[in-house]
This record gives structure tokens, C-alpha cells and sequence, in this order.
């Protein structure tokens, strides 16, 4: 599993968030815990597979909005309270 961070210029309130979120569910129909945020001009998801950072900033070019550059991490879902 893999997280996704991006960096995205352009966003100015909460509907241009939704903007952001709609395209990356458009790219990746698979993608877990979109999230867009206006204060920290970036954008996170959650993914089983390897994705083409590419891809998404084309979506995101097409908006209107800029990506600036994006990060893929591994990503180990938490556990309740460590037990699992």
C-alpha cells in the first residue's frame, strides 16, 4: 500500500479542494482517503498499487490548478491500539 502527497498551487478554498479530490478519484478510481487542503496547498491518498505520478498531474494540470510535485511512500495501515 502506498501513500500519496502532492503539491498543488492554485487552491484558494474548499470547493477548489473538491476539484482536486474529483480528479484524483477520476485518475485512480481505486484510490483511499482523498484529501485536499487549501492552507497546506497539497493533496494525499491512500493506493494498493504503484501509480504514474504523471497521470496525476496531468489531471490536475487540466483543472487549472498547478502541481508542483508529488511523493509516493509506503504505507502500513494502523492498527487498533497496536494489538493486530
Amino acid at each position: 500500500m502506498n501513500k500519496v502527497t502532492l503539491k498543488i498551487d492554485g487552491m484558494a478554498c474548499p470547493m477548489c479542494e473538491s476539484h482536486i479530490a474529483d480528479a484524483i478519484r477520476k485518475t485512480y478510481s481505486e484510490a483511499k482517503e482523498v484529501k485536499a487542503s487549501h492552507t497546506k496547498k497539497e493533496a494525499s491518498f491512500v493506493i494498493d498499487k504503484a501509480i504514474d505520478l504523471s497521470l496525476v498531474k496531468d489531471a490536475i494540470d487540466k483543472t487549472g490548478y498547478k502541481y508542483i510535485d508529488g511523493k509516493v511512500e509506503p504505507y502500513e495501515k494502523k492498527k487498533l491500539f497496536g494489538l493486530f
